[in-house]
């Protein structure tokens, strides 16, 4: 047997904080670890689309049983927006369908994140992760598709 072939010990059980790639699905990342850990039992706390990079929580072996109560946990996200641009599907990597001048002052844009604060119902993106039928909103979408999401309600704590 060659010694990349060889039988590993499983890695100890635990939770593994990893800096998920861009161009990566949650389930590669998995994949990949299930794979450096010598173990099946590997989950994460909630799916990032593959275009998102930034922290995913894992758990590898009996630590799996910790990601129920981690997925409600409090997440903080950071994001570039490009306004006055239309995509396909609404994210950077989609075909730009549609330009438009983007006039507005500091009070319009403080009017518009308030109401983005606080108890809000958002409606997912449509590229997002949510699964419909068993398929990723985000492969829907990218196949041509038209996918309409129901809103969910949030809390957003800060917006800045």
């Amino acid at each position: 047997m060659s010694a990349d072939r060889a039988r590993r010990d499983p890695a100890p059980d635990g939770l593994l904080l990893l800096d998920k790639p861009a161009g990566w699905t949650s389930h590669d990342v998995v994949a990949k670890t299930r794979h450096l850990a010598a173990t099946r039992k590997v989950g994460h706390a909630g799916t990032l689309d593959p275009m998102a990079t930034g922290v995913l929580v894992l758990g590898i072996g009996r630590a799996t049983r910790l990601l129920t109560f981690l997925v409600g946990c409090d997440k903080a996200y950071g994001a570039t927006i490009r306004l006055g641009a239309t995509t396909v599907t609404d994210d950077a990597e989609g075909e730009i369908t549609a330009t438009a001048a983007v006039n507005f002052s500091e009070g319009d844009l403080a009017a518009a994140v308030a109401g983005l604060t606080g108890d809000i119902q958002q409606v997912p993106s449509a590229v997002s992760a949510i699964k419909i039928d068993g398929q990723r909103a985000y492969a829907r979408v990218r196949g041509g598709e038209d996918v309409a999401l129901a809103p969910r309600p949030v809390t957003v704590s800060q917006f800045t």
